[in-house]
């Protein structure tokens, strides 16, 4: 999460303000008396009525953005009332304790059954896997896994000065990898984009293996474009590395995104575990797994896989239960709720709903590139996700322009800038999910056209700085 500093002092004048009560609904302090204006940065000396408690954060959470709207995340923004319902009646429940909630563990375990049979494991018996708080963490426990069987190979050499474990993969992946690497001391190696291609090459990945390697990263939706990488290939790259050389890499498929898109409309692509180099799979929970945030999956192909050291066991809460987490105590309501979802849908649930939201981006990417002032990278035909940038011709304005300029009409759009060796690129992304409807693409698409004639008439683009061009900032 975004990191806050905690000392008022050197806030600007705005942070350091009191909150003003309103008459109207301030309601008798239950100490007796109207309620003073509360600080903002220190705990009031008294308690609120809970209504005007209420509503003094409900009015301040107004000025947030509308999060049917924001078409930068790939978080899931809508579920149904009866979802809402249960995670509700959940949201007391403890993840970890095993004991006394043994039936919202249960729930747990047969989602990870569900999603090693969904992912095509050769023994879905022999599947380990958990819930995590999102793919994040999902992410760390695959990586400590990978470098704990990689320490375990290399014992007689690890931990020496000189020897220092590598991770390879794509410039384009999730930063939760780079948080990886810094937190875990392991080298990122990073396979750069080139020209037209905007996440790893197999070859150029296999290349950058070495006997301190503990495992290659392949992206099932890159978040830069929305694109698949090549996981069968960079597998059979990897077999003639072992070929030539002995060395025996595994992969990590990060499918935050990817993986409940491609079971259900790209069944023909193998880039599971059907495919014996995958060691692992993650994924989000919360974004096309159309549960609210605060749910991911890790799986590996057995426990083979994932090193017995790593594993904890607590019997304090009433019962021994293994557990592997970075965290410990977390809700069981996203559990829940994505179990609810698996049930709910079924597999042809999910492809109607996961073909729709594909339909919509693929339709409003073919819109926008023909508005003629727009070149896209992507089509939205893998993740229902298309990047775009401005075209060649376009001088007056650029992507951040439109970016902000959307963003008065309530559209969140993000416009970025591509890592190496592409930072020269600039883009706009849209990331369609369940509830964005082909009716709300119609209305951005209204929107856009009202803008671009204001946008032609600039002399040139407004943004100076390209890096401070986002909306927030701390």
């Amino acid at each position: 999460m975004p990191l806050h500093r905690g000392d008022a002092a050197k806030e600007g004048p705005s942070d350091r303000r009191t909150l003003r009560v309103n008459p109207f609904y301030g309601e008798a302090n239950p100490v007796g008396g109207m309620t003073e204006a509360p600080p903002t940065h220190r705990l009031p000396d008294a308690p609120l009525a809970p209504s005007t408690a209420y509503q003094l954060v409900h009015d301040e959470l107004m000025l947030d953005g509308n999060a049917r709207l924001n078409l930068a995340t790939f978080v899931t923004t809508w579920m149904e009332p009866q979802a809402d319902v249960l995670l509700a009646e959940c949201r007391d429940k403890n993840m970890i304790d095993k004991d006394e909630y043994p039936q919202t563990a249960e729930l747990e375990r047969r989602c990870v059954a569900m999603l090693a049979d969904l992912w095509h494991a050769p023994d879905p018996g022999a599947v380990v896997g958990c819930s995590t708080t999102g793919s994040s963490e999902a992410c760390m426990l695959a990586g400590m896994a990978l470098k704990r069987r990689w320490a375990r190979r290399n014992a007689d050499r690890y931990p020496a000065k000189d020897v220092r474990p590598n991770l390879v993969m794509g410039v384009n992946v999730q930063v939760c990898w780079d948080k990886f690497c810094t937190f875990w001391e392991v080298e990122p190696r990073q396979v750069p984009m080139e020209g037209d291609r905007f996440h790893l090459d197999p070859q150029a990945a296999a290349e950058l293996c070495d006997e301190n390697t503990i495992g290659v990263v392949a992206v099932m939706g890159s978040t830069f474009d929305g694109s698949y990488e090549p996981v069968a290939e960079l597998c059979a790259a990897l077999d003639r590395l072992q070929d030539r050389t002995g060395l025996d890499v595994p992969v990590h498929v990060d499918g935050a995104s990817g993986a409940m898109i491609a079971p259900f409309l790209d069944e023909d692509l193998e880039w599971d575990f059907r495919l014996p180099r995958v060691a692992s799979i993650n994924t989000s929970g919360h974004k096309y797994g159309l549960v609210y945030p605060g749910v991911g999956w890790a799986l590996w192909r057995s426990a083979a896989e994932l090193p017995e050291e790593l594993v904890f066991r607590v019997n304090y809460l009433g019962g021994e239960m293994p557990t592997f987490a970075l965290n410990f105590s977390r809700p069981g309501a996203q559990v829940v709720a994505q179990y609810y979802t698996f049930l709910r849908l079924g597999r042809e649930g999910f492809r109607a709903v996961q073909q729709t939201t594909r339909d919509v981006a693929r339709g409003l990417a073919d819109r926008i590139g023909s508005l003629g002032d727009f070149r896209l990278l992507t089509r939205g035909d893998e993740l229902p996700v298309f990047a775009f940038t401005t075209a060649p011709d376009v001088t007056g304005y650029d992507v951040f322009d439109v970016s902000r300029r959307l963003r008065e009409h309530g559209w969140l759009v993000p416009a970025y800038t591509f890592p190496a060796n592409r930072e020269d690129l600039s883009v706009l992304r849209v990331v369609c999910r369940n509830g964005f409807s082909s009716d709300l693409a119609e209305l951005l698409l209204e929107d856009l056209g009202r803008l671009l004639p204001e946008l032609r008439r600039q002399q040139r683009p407004l943004t100076r700085d390209k890096k401070a061009a986002t909306g927030f900032h701390h």
